[in-house]
């Protein structure tokens, strides 16, 4: 069978004026804006700008995180923004990039306090202007998620070793700030380590949250719940969590010890609550029980409470050598004294959202650490953190209900920030015309109305 669709021969010229690639970026400039975070990365930088230089550090910084969100992973990658001045204004060059990260990373210490400055400056902003839509601001605790990963290194970089999973590069360890179930999160810490770092070093894990917590609203410091794995159950961590006036809420996995197994081995029965899903359903073939009672936990905090879940392997599932009478059984501490155990358990086993942040983060530039030397790299998670934040902050300002939720990096660039425009210039103004068949183009214009109708930043 022949085909009758017509076989039309396309020409291409590069002769093409006032036309714009990734147009829809214009959403994450006008975020940037309406939270100061441009204000607040050129005031903290300052320091680094060297005498008449004509590109300001605090620019040339938030244009990087820019090149990111819309999915570059090297420094290079700005060419992007630099060829389209009539959206992203000037950009510097190359050298010029290459030359401030340089700068920073020989004052590390001191650039990674900046930075974090005006990350928390804007993030402050940014949860005053979402209302309702921030975390912790319906009088609930604020979930903070600790998570390790892995990033492979493909060449021979500054502090990159073996890794656990026989791998080579990083193990960095990063603390998420969960949204909840109507929205996504955002990065409050990427800790940078070896890649021979330990799962369960509690001082990192202790370095990790405090970097967190400063990147908090004051007023939402003491209303925070923590949640990791075991790796965080450790009795040096669990011990800091734990210090009175900390104030901090906990729920972390523990290890499923010898004793442990022996403790749910010992439960009656009539001990184990059905457990439930992720829509507070009963879930069949689950149940959770409390441990507590039956364990020595001597040297732990005190009011530190063991809850057990067990559930029937999926399956086609191998059993484990710590699965117990032939059900798959984890456990978590927590410091709640209140609440069904069905609910606590569900609680904390939402903190797997932390893998879905880092699944963004990876497609953000955190897959890979283009740079040599560590310090460089510390620099660079820090611009992964500005970039993912730039696309949460949009998300919880600017989209409706299921764009909030649902979409990823790769959707975002996909839908909204991919779409061509034309910049069209007239009584004193410039407007940007996107193109009329685009599916979404109602979508990035109710956005641009929510944050164009946002007050600027004082």
């Amino acid at each position: 069978m022949k085909t009758i669709a017509s076989q039309r021969t396309i020409t291409a010229s590069a002769d093409g004026t006032g036309l714009l690639s990734h147009a829809g970026s214009l959403l994450l400039l006008k975020t940037l804006h309406v939270t100061g975070l441009d204000r607040a990365l050129s005031a903290q930088l300052e320091r680094w700008r060297p005498a008449r230089a004509v590109h300001d550090p605090g620019k040339i910084v938030a244009d990087l995180a820019l090149a990111l969100a819309l999915g570059g992973d090297c420094l290079a990658d700005i060419a992007l923004l630099r060829a389209q001045p009539e959206l992203f204004g000037h950009v510097a060059s190359d050298p010029t990039v290459s030359r401030l990260i340089d700068r920073l990373a020989r004052d590390e210490a001191k650039a990674l306090k900046a930075l974090r400055a005006a990350r928390a400056l804007a993030r402050q902003r940014a949860w005053h202007l979402a209302g309702p839509a921030a975390p912790g601001s319906d009088g609930e605790l604020v979930p903070l998620d600790i998570d390790a990963t892995i990033v492979i290194a493909h060449s021979d970089k500054q502090h990159a070793a073996p890794t656990w999973k026989h791998t080579f590069g990083f193990h960095p360890l990063a603390v998420f700030a969960d949204h909840g179930p109507g929205g996504s999160g955002e990065p409050m810490a990427i800790l940078l380590r070896a890649g021979n770092a330990g799962s369960n070093t509690a001082a990192d894990h202790i370095e990790a949250t405090r970097l967190a917590l400063a990147q908090l609203p004051k007023h939402r410091r003491r209303r925070v719940l923590i949640r990791t794995d075991s790796g965080g159950g450790t009795h040096e961590f669990l011990a800091w969590l734990s210090k009175p006036g900390r104030r901090l809420s906990y729920s972390i996995g523990f290890p499923l010890t010898e004793h442990v197994q022996q403790a749910v081995l010992r439960l009656p029965k009539s001990a184990w609550t059905p457990a439930y899903d992720a829509d507070r359903q009963v879930r069949p073939g689950a149940w959770v029980a409390e441990l507590t009672g039956l364990l020595d936990l001597t040297g732990w905090p005190k009011g530190m409470r063991v809850i057990a879940r067990k559930e029937r392997p999926h399956p086609g599932a191998q059993l484990r050598f710590t699965d117990v009478d032939g059900c798959r059984v984890t456990c978590f501490v927590t410091d709640a004294k209140r609440g069904q155990l069905a609910d606590l358990e569900l609680r904390h086993r939402r903190r797997a959202r932390a893998e879905d942040r880092i699944r963004c983060a990876k497609d953000t530039g955190l897959a890979n650490l283009p740079l040599h030397h560590f310090t460089q790299n510390e620099i660079w998670c820090e611009l992964v953190a500005l970039a993912c934040e730039l696309l949460a902050w949009m998300q919880m300002l600017a989209l409706p209900g299921t764009a909030a939720r649902s979409y990823e990096p790769k959707r975002l660039r996909l839908r909204l920030f991919a779409v061509a425009g034309r910049l069209v210039r007239g009584g004193r103004r410039m407007r940007l015309r996107l193109a009329s068949r685009w599916p979404w183009a109602h979508d990035i214009l109710t956005a641009l109305d929510r944050l164009q109708a946002l007050p600027a930043p004082p």
